[in-house]
């Protein structure tokens, strides 16, 4: 059976076409990006007026290009006519029917160029303006459609009745489906090739078969298809010659629920590829990414672009050490199993794990396609090193009151250092000779088939945490509470693996001019003191005036936003936005969850940077030039009171209360300073200590998203490590674990699969203390001290808790919701 599958799948690469599809496909993602960034182009009355200039303008001026040049140069088609040509073309039969119709002949892309290619355009809006003196070449949506131009240019001669509004609307979509970094990348867009022929081949079977089947593609084909379709005269000579016809694109259908034509459609590709070709049909990336998140109320256009000189930022930034690693998206199906021992009675399952500790991935039990008879893909997020291992688990299949324990039956190992190796392919399916377990004796070794496929590496974020010191008997670590720091208290930025990036301190400025003013300290890892921060007037001079900082004026969802202004323009948002959004409506819960979004000619309609959890004082951090800015924003947030009966950050009241006047002359005293230094190593120690590998269970939301917490130590003194049951605490405390219902996204971070709720349990649980949580593990209570505003003319009326050792956890995406759902176009 496999040398037949082998056979079909050579057959399959031997279909041609006359384009460099791979060329053809990046060139359609760069025009497909520069459209989402004039959104105006996909509804309301811009897209009339671009229908309109591309039927009565673009087409009869293409044709004349068919027929004889009009310029020179390449004809270059000004972007809303381009768009609308665009979608025109991804319904092939009906663009050739209509160009047949009204010029004789298909109208391709001969000596034609994208209007995003780097090329003069200046005959062609000549030869434009003189052919249509009452209409511009670009479109201008602030100006009014000039209805008689299609009259005076076409008189009675007909146009193509396609319904273009609506092809439109299911193409605006597709760009957010394919806009992932490794879409680009030559080796997937290859790998794309390869399945896309793959794909013709199942479709030319069933037509030598009379087989009726509606086939559906993944992104990564679909990618490919309509790359394709967009060169009209070489698709419907290509696919005449492949399987007799002019294909058919139908992107009518865009409904996925169990059991519609879409659902049903993939299932049997899925099904008629792999029986087909012997490999599988979902691939890593190439997955449906779930629906497009919500757009912002606002945009580039609204905003204030002036930017600072960066050169401060740049000699800033080069102070602190950002952890850079790489991160993969991985696709893997345990397939079938053979030559298990005669004795084996039991059920089987696989425990995916890796060798090295991973801080987005810590495994996951899995079926075996064979044996359960239905799909188990696991899709999660791991850094591109170490090794994956397989366990053979059995298992007794009779129920029992006696709890039997699990047996190993073998493992096998597969390094991703070496499928990450320049020229390998991004997917293997093969058969791994498990390595018996100590005390398995059999004739030879069970084998197992795996199937993975990834993505090539992109670079991770930077995930970082806050933790704090106050002058205890013992380290202490809690979130920011939104109280003023006195200058004993300092803030430790750790990376993930708890490596120290910089100690943070607020305080009153020592300057005699400015002694009531605010300002931000820092601590580098020599022991340098910056001052990182200033208050002054309505907001914050940060990094040496490189950087500013203060509310915008203006107001969303009856929330205050926060603008950043230096290099780049940001702005910050309460709750989580675009790709941190929550889908999940379950555990939709926002109030401690800020995102800063990069506006730019770019990003237009923004661009999230970063998240910032305020709750358990850490942050996410997607590009390096917002390292340093993003750490100060971000202790900063941290003490920002919020209104209680909103959960939104107050920042109109009057001015935060002075601090009292023993922590004013401790402010003052400077040897004082010396003492908070001989805290710093401790504070350094206990931060690694809370910052070790997170746990993650494999447990399911009932949303259908697999999810993930990190556990960090209430006290800084334990981490839980176990899947189930009862994990000690240094300090006395018990760790009570529950099979979860988390949402996979709760921190926006990437992750894989588990889910738990953690609940201390402590012989002592009362919170009269206002302080920092430490002598129970529990919350510190209500702090009694007035919260202190980092805005001057904010009120600080309400008080604030003392901050809960406990609450560091924040659950991890799992990057699963891709594997189950398919492309958008059928044939």
């Amino acid at each position: 059976m496999e040398k037949q599958q082998e056979l079909e799948w050579a057959k399959a690469q031997k279909i041609a076409t006359n384009l460099d599809l791979v060329a053809a496909a990046k060139k359609q993602l760069r025009f497909l990006a520069e459209v989402d960034r004039h959104r105006y182009l996909y509804d309301g009355p811009s897209l009339v007026r671009a229908i309109h200039r591309y039927k009565y303008c673009w087409l009869p001026l293409l044709a004349k290009h068919a027929k004889s040049p009009v310029t020179k140069s390449p004809l270059v088609a000004p972007l809303d006519c381009e768009w609308i040509w665009h979608c025109h073309r991804l319904n092939p039969v009906c663009y050739r029917n209509d160009c047949k119709e009204l010029y004789g002949r298909i109208l391709g892309t001969w000596n034609v160029v994208s209007s995003t290619q780097a090329v003069c355009k200046e005959q062609t809006e000549e030869f434009w303006n003189r052919t249509y003196p009452t209409e511009p070449y670009e479109l201008n949506p602030s100006t009014q459609l000039v209805e008689s131009v299609g009259e005076a240019i076409l008189g009675a001669q007909k146009t193509t009745e396609y319904d273009l509004v609506s092809a439109v609307k299911r193409q605006s979509s597709f760009y957010y489906q394919v806009s992932s970094p490794h879409m680009k990348n030559d080796t997937f867009l290859e790998e794309a090739v390869a399945s896309y022929k793959g794909f013709l081949h199942l479709i030319k079977r069933n037509q030598e078969r009379s087989i009726k089947h509606f086939s559906v593609p993944t992104y990564d084909v679909d990618l490919i298809w309509h790359s394709h379709q967009l060169h009209p005269v070489s698709y419907c000579k290509d696919l005449v010659a492949i399987i007799g016809r002019v294909l058919e694109h139908d992107d009518t259908d865009s409904d996925r629920s169990k059991g519609k034509k879409l659902d049903t459609g993939f299932s049997g590709t899925t099904k008629q590829w792999e029986e087909t070709f012997g490999s599988r049909y979902w691939k890593a990336g190439a997955m449906h990414r779930s629906d497009a998140p919500s757009p912002l109320k606002i945009s580039l256009g609204e905003l204030d672009n002036s930017n600072k000189n960066d050169t401060a930022s740049n000699q800033y930034q080069s102070i602190i050490q950002l952890p850079k690693k790489k991160l993969i998206e991985v696709m893997v199906e345990i397939v079938e199993v053979r030559d298990l021992p005669a004795e084996h009675n039991g059920g089987l399952s696989v425990i995916l794990s890796k060798k090295q500790p991973d801080l987005y991935f810590n495994g996951r039990r899995m079926s075996i396609l064979s044996k359960a008879a239905k799909k188990d893909v696991a899709v999660f997020r791991c850094e591109p090193t170490g090794e994956l291992i397989f366990e053979l688990v059995s298992y007794p299949s009779s129920v029992s009151h006696i709890a039997r324990p699990e047996k190993i039956l073998g493992t096998a190992l597969i390094s991703l250092h070496d499928l990450m190796k320049t020229g390998s392919p991004l997917s293997i399916e093969k058969w791994f000779a498990l390595v018996p377990n100590s005390g398995i004796v059999g004739s030879k070794p069970v084998n197992l088939r795996i199937a993975l496929s990834f993505t090539p590496p992109v670079q991770a974020p930077s995930l970082l945490h806050m933790v704090q010191t106050r002058p205890c008997t013992t380290s202490c670590f809690f979130p920011l509470s939104g109280s003023f720091q006195q200058d004993e208290t300092w803030t430790c930025v750790v990376d993930e693996d708890g490596n120290r990036i910089i100690n943070l301190q607020m305080r009153y400025s020592k300057k005699a001019e400015a002694k009531d003013k605010k300002e931000v300290i820092g601590m580098t890892s020599s022991g340098e003191r910056l001052v990182l921060a200033e208050f002054a007037g309505t907001g914050w001079s940060l990094m040496n005036s490189s950087w500013w900082f203060q509310p915008h004026e203006i107001i969303t969802d009856a929330s205050r936003i926060f603008e950043l202004t230096g290099s780049h323009k940001v702005i910050v948002f309460p709750g989580r936005k675009l790709e941190y959004e929550i889908k999940c409506e379950k555990h939709k819960s926002e109030e401690n969850f800020m995102t800063a979004v990069k506006f730019s000619a770019e990003y237009p309609h923004g661009k999230a940077v970063a998240l910032f959890d305020l709750k358990s004082a850490s942050l996410k951090v997607n590009e390096e030039w917002l390292g340093f800015p993003g750490i100060l924003l971000a202790f900063l947030l941290s003490d920002t009171p919020r209104n209680e009966s909103n959960g939104q950050f107050n920042t109109d009241g009057e001015s935060a209360k002075e601090m009292d006047t023993d922590s004013k002359q401790y402010a003052n005293t400077s040897s004082k300073e010396d003492r908070t230094t001989n805290q710093i190593q401790d504070m350094e120690d206990t931060a690694k200590a809370t910052t070790q590998e997170p746990y993650k269970s494999g447990d399911e939301c009932d949303c259908g998203v697999v999810a993930q917490v990190e556990v960090m130590g209430g006290k800084g003194t334990g981490v839980v490590k176990n899947v189930t049951g009862e994990e000690n605490y240094s300090n006395g405390s018990k760790a009570i674990i529950n099979s979860g219902t988390y949402c996979s996204n709760l921190l926006g971070l990437v992750g894989s699969d588990s889910a738990s709720h953690i609940t201390l349990e402590d012989e002592a649980k009362s919170a009269h203390c206002g302080g920092c949580g430490s002598c129970h593990g529990g919350c510190g209570g209500c702090g009694s001290q007035t919260a202190s505003s980092i805005f001057q003319g904010e009120a600080a009326n309400s008080p604030h808790c003392g901050g809960c050792g406990s609450c560091h956890g924040g659950c991890g995406g799992c990057g699963s919701c891709h594997g189950s759902s398919c492309g958008q176009d059928q044939q």
